[in-house]
């Protein structure tokens, strides 16, 4: 039935009973379980926690319905036109005198001041509405925001593994200038010396990991491989045989220049660094057996120069080689042309000079480091003064002022430390690996008694690290041929307008601490060798007391005698 009228439209519909079917009886029932997945603890370390975390979960879907229709309010807009008004009809508005006059006139009236009174409290009550404070107004804006809560952390982006079966440690990596590339040199010294191996070495896509750009086929296995820092297409490397060569990426994997074998080292090419030249082709070499060569990339058959460290002779005498050090590790700073550092196998550190003419111009500096071999060795790329030194189980921050001790290090950790570097962007950051596959982060800004990030990468030996340029990523190669390109958080990888203020005032501090130590140690060790001396020379002083007292007792006696004699040889 439908039935119409001008105020509402009403339609009813009707059915019989019979076509709703069964009747729904609803009752009240349990919970049912039905199904129970338990967590896997051995799952949790493949998760990284997250926080905070807001997720919105819906079971079903929304079944209801509900709408509401509010009162329909109506509004007008309209302007008023406001003039001046309440003048009587005899005064001419348009005239200022007159109205000046009448002004006067009406202000000395006691009703007019009555009614300025009465008033006065509806106007203020109206202006001090008009300026009440917003409710929707953001209190204390022109405060600064809270930064947000440092979260550091360190985790593994991307895994290259060495092809085939092989699987030899990593002895070097190197990054490419502009970054997009990695070079890593592969070579198992222990079984090179009885045996023979694979001889490849990887150039990485650092975008593709499942296979290498390209391989390089050496003549011996590499012991380290360096990018040349403005042509990003020439590498350098150091051979097992104690040979250099050089390769160029863009005329395939065989080398392109290699020295003869009678002006290589000795020993193992361990390690190998570019210089600072115009032609941008001189790069320089050392080997545990003690020899420190410069070459040029133009003509590899002899070097354009040696050095030998040897340590032991101070004096205008020639420098032995049967008295060198083994060298393990090697630093140069561009911006000092002539100035390079190694590190021995006997745990010093020995700084060099290649202009220098005599061995104490050309080996100034001598620092007593670690107790075994020193296996990283780098500057601060922004305070050159300060380097890094990684042996043992500890890690060094040294200054060129003290030479007696180090003004900064780890504490001794239970496993034994392979490599160390400064963080290139966050210059106060030590990225260290461990021989138990962790690799810690230790920044002198945030905290120095701890690591302030330790991130498990593997189970082998991390040997090797090389931060990007960037900041950001990490290479770490461990002892079973795979690197590992771990990435830091963004704290991790970036410097702040006030470290560089805050880091000097700490290396200063520091620096000052063990001067003023060292002077005291030197007191000591004076006043111990004039109290060692004065006791040597203590009998002799006291034979020579015994002597003069002898000789006065002597002298005495015949003083005494002569006066006696003359007593009795005078007349009575």
């Amino acid at each position: 039935m439908e039935k119409t009228d001008k105020s509402e439209i009403t339609y009813e519909y009707t059915k019989r009973r019979k076509c709703f079917g069964r009747q729904t009886l609803f009752t009240d029932h349990g919970p049912e379980l039905n199904v129970n997945i338990p967590p896997n603890s051995a799952m949790y370390k493949n998760y990284i926690l997250r926080n905070p975390v807001n997720v919105s979960i819906q079971n079903t879907g929304t079944m209801s319905e509900h709408w509401v229709n509010s009162v329909r309010a109506e509004y007008t807009s309209s302007g008023v036109n406001h003039v001046e008004g309440g003048w009587p009809k005899d005064i001419n508005t348009n005239d200022p005198e007159a109205a000046q006059r009448y002004r006067r006139k009406i202000e000395k009236d006691d009703a007019y001041i009555h009614a300025v009174m009465h008033l006065g409290h509806s106007m203020e009550h109206n202006i001090l509405q008009n300026n009440a404070v917003d409710m929707y107004q953001i209190y204390y804006s022109e405060l600064s925001s809270i930064p947000p809560v440092e979260r550091s952390s360190c985790h593994t982006v991307n895994v290259y593994r060495e092809p085939g079966s092989a699987r030899r440690p990593i002895r070097s990596l190197s990054w490419q200038a502009d970054g997009a590339r990695l070079a890593s040199a592969h070579a198992d010294v222990n079984f090179m010396r009885c045996a023979r191996s694979l001889q490849f070495s990887y150039i990485w896509d650092i975008e593709n990991a499942n296979a290498p750009e390209l391989v390089i086929t050496p003549p011996q296995p590499l012991l380290d491989l360096q990018y040349n820092p403005r042509d990003q297409h020439i590498l350098v490397g150091g051979l097992m045989n104690g040979q250099v060569g050089c390769w160029d990426m863009r005329k395939g994997s065989e080398t392109i220049a290699l020295c003869p074998p009678h002006v290589a080292h000795r020993d193992l090419a361990r390690n190998v660094l570019f210089i600072n030249s115009k032609t941008c082709a001189e790069f320089f070499s050392a080997s545990p057996d003690g020899v420190v060569k410069w070459w040029d990339i133009r003509n590899m058959n002899e070097p354009t120069d040696s050095m030998i460290i040897d340590a032991v002779r101070t004096n205008n005498d020639t420098q032995c080689v049967e008295n060198a050090l083994g060298i393990s590790a090697l630093e140069y700073e561009p911006t000092i042309p002539t100035r390079f550092m190694v590190g021995t196998e006997t745990g010093l550190v020995i700084g060099g000079n290649r202009k220098g003419k005599t061995p104490l111009e050309k080996l100034p500096s001598k620092y007593e480091a670690h107790l075994g071999p020193v296996y990283a060795l780098q500057r601060n790329p922004t305070f050159l003064k300060n380097f890094l030194t990684v042996g043992d189980w500890t890690a060094r921050v040294w200054s060129e002022d003290c030479r007696e001790s180090s003004i900064l290090w780890t504490y001794p950790h239970r496993t034994k430390l392979t490599d160390g570097a400064w963080n290139p962007i966050r210059f106060s950051l030590l990225l260290v690996t461990q021989w138990d596959g962790c690799l810690s982060c230790w920044d002198l800004l945030r905290r120095r008694s701890a690591p302030i990030v330790t991130a498990q990468l593997c189970d082998e030996p991390l040997l090797r690290l090389r931060p990007h340029e960037g900041g950001l990523l990490v290479a770490c190669g461990s002892s079973k041929g795979t690197i590992y390109l771990a990435e830091l958080s963004q704290n991790l990888g970036t410097a702040d307008k006030n470290d560089k203020q805050l880091l000097t005032h700490i290396l200063e501090r520091e620096n000052k601490r063990e001067r003023i130590l060292e002077a005291r140690m030197r007191e000591l060790r004076l006043k111990m060798r004039q109290e060692r001396d004065g006791a040597a020379h203590a009998p002799d002083d006291a034979a020579r007391r015994d002597a003069d007292l002898r000789d006065a007792a002597a002298d005495y006696c015949l003083a005494v005698a002569e006066l006696q004699a003359r007593q009795h040889a005078l007349p009575a």
